[in-house]
């Protein structure tokens, strides 16, 4: 399981962040809520693989993803 996460999950992660960056490119409402589910993804790498460096860009995502959500769902 260990060796599934730390091997095969950033493929995932790499497919889920091209397909939110082409959603957000066409202004598809949910392109940001997919960014955040990413970030769930991501949060279990970094722990799993301790790679505690790039925690603070995953928190600085979802804050970024969080806020670009709630402006696309006012707009």
């Amino acid at each position: 399981m260990i060796w599934a996460i730390q091997e095969l999950l950033p493929i995932a992660m790499s497919a889920i962040t091209l397909w939110m960056t082409f959603l957000a490119g066409n202004k598809h409402p949910n392109a940001w809520a997919v960014g955040l589910v990413n970030q769930i993804l991501w949060l279990v790498w970094i722990i799993s693989v301790q790679k505690w460096g790039l925690l603070p860009m995953n928190i600085g995502m979802w804050v970024l993803y969080y806020r670009n959500h709630m402006k696309w769902r006012l707009a």
